[in-house]
């Protein structure tokens, strides 16, 4: 078999599980961002805004939570009512901790999109325009 030819699974879930893992790891909270709009999710709409929802996937906020290839389960309370969250793996659009919002992980997927991505300048992070040379580098006493 070619090597070309290989077709991968995604990675998202893989990147879902260690990211929640390091998260939790570091006495964090995971908050997941998800796509409600996302065929299949099942979440309780009072709770979305805009088409989205953040969801707190912290040991001490679910109860039963499956994180498998195609799908993310667990039960929660909204506002003191229990409830079961299904969230295809593809709805979710990033991942962090609550307490550093400013600091997502963005997934990307085939039915995710990398809002990162339109504001990396990949010309300006690879010095595009620049002429190779040596470094300025200054020597302070």
């Amino acid at each position: 078999m070619e090597k070309d030819n290989v077709s991968l699974t995604s990675n998202v879930p893989y990147l879902i599980r260690a990211i929640r893992d390091w998260v939790v790891d570091n006495g964090l909270t995971p908050q997941l961002l998800v796509n409600a709009k996302v065929e299949g999710v099942q979440v309780p709409i009072r709770f979305v805004k805009d088409g989205r929802i953040v969801l707190n996937i912290d040991t001490n906020a679910v109860v039963d939570l499956y994180l498998g290839d195609d799908q993310i389960s667990f039960k929660t309370r909204f506002q003191g009512q229990s409830m079961e969250v299904l969230l295809p793996v593809s709805s979710v659009m990033a991942i962090y901790p609550l307490e550093k919002p400013d600091q997502p992980f963005v997934l990307q997927d085939g039915t995710t999109r990398n809002t990162q991505e339109d504001r990396f300048d990949h010309k300006q992070a690879h010095g595009a325009g620049k002429k190779p040379g040596r470094p300025n580098l200054k020597l302070v006493e």
